[in-house]
């Protein structure tokens, strides 16, 4: 079954006038690399808005074993979950890259939907987008090999299809935290990485960044 790389469509809206938007409630703030914004347990008081940067989001079970559900660039929300009642965090996110994002208190969210015609159509096609890349990815992992999930997973990092480019540069992941979003042993991803760039699907630049070619998608696209 061939894998579907899920875009999600960006509306006009200006981050740097959302805190403007929200007005009493809201506020700007910033987490270093590697840096805790809310830890799994915590009370879900807040929704976040990613300016710039990327976020981690994970999860860990009872018996210690942490599993990566996503990871999130500019223009997208997290932690919403508290908006529906949900007292505490189901999982932790934490700052990949340096990262700018605006807090947003629960209940100075929900007025803000209800006043604001554009903020709700942001956040409800946010939350479209989320829910289909959540079944895109359950489809993956219930159908597609692990080097397939691997190839659909770099592409989408890559913001694959986005503005007509064709390449992308990844900032440095470890493979550690690629096998955790796949499903897969790290060695497994170790090895069809150095397969990917033989092929010269991707290479790394002088930083250990990735840059990932569009001839990539011939892995998620082979039957």
């Amino acid at each position: 079954m061939s894998t579907t790389v899920v875009v999600a469509k960006k509306l006009d809206f200006d981050p740097k006038t959302f805190p403007a938007t929200i007005g009493v409630g809201s506020t700007a703030v910033t987490f270093s690399k590697k840096e805790t914004i809310f830890a799994q347990g915590d009370p879900a008081e807040a929704v976040f808005y990613i300016t710039g940067g990327q976020v981690r989001l994970t999860v860990v079970s009872r018996n210690g074993r942490e599993a990566t559900l996503g990871i999130l660039n500019d223009s997208s929300f997290f932690g919403e979950g508290g908006l529906a009642g949900q007292p505490l965090r189901v999982g932790s996110a934490n700052a990949v890259t340096q990262c700018a994002l605006v807090r947003v208190d629960n209940n100075a969210m929900a007025l803000a939907l209800h006043r604001e015609p554009k903020l709700s159509e942001l956040f409800v096609a946010h939350l479209l987008a989320r829910n289909i890349r959540y079944e895109a990815d359950l489809v993956d992992q219930l159908f597609n090999s692990s080097e397939k999930r691997l190839a659909r997973v770099l592409l989408l990092l890559a913001h694959f299809g986005e503005d007509g480019v064709p390449e992308t540069t990844i900032p440095r992941i470890s493979q550690q935290t690629l096998a955790e979003m796949i499903g897969t042993t790290r060695s497994r991803v170790s090895c069809f990485m150095n397969r990917f760039r033989k092929l010269g699907f991707v290479e790394y630049g002088t930083n250990n960044e990735l840059q990932v070619h569009s001839s990539l998608l011939d892995v998620v696209l082979h039957d």
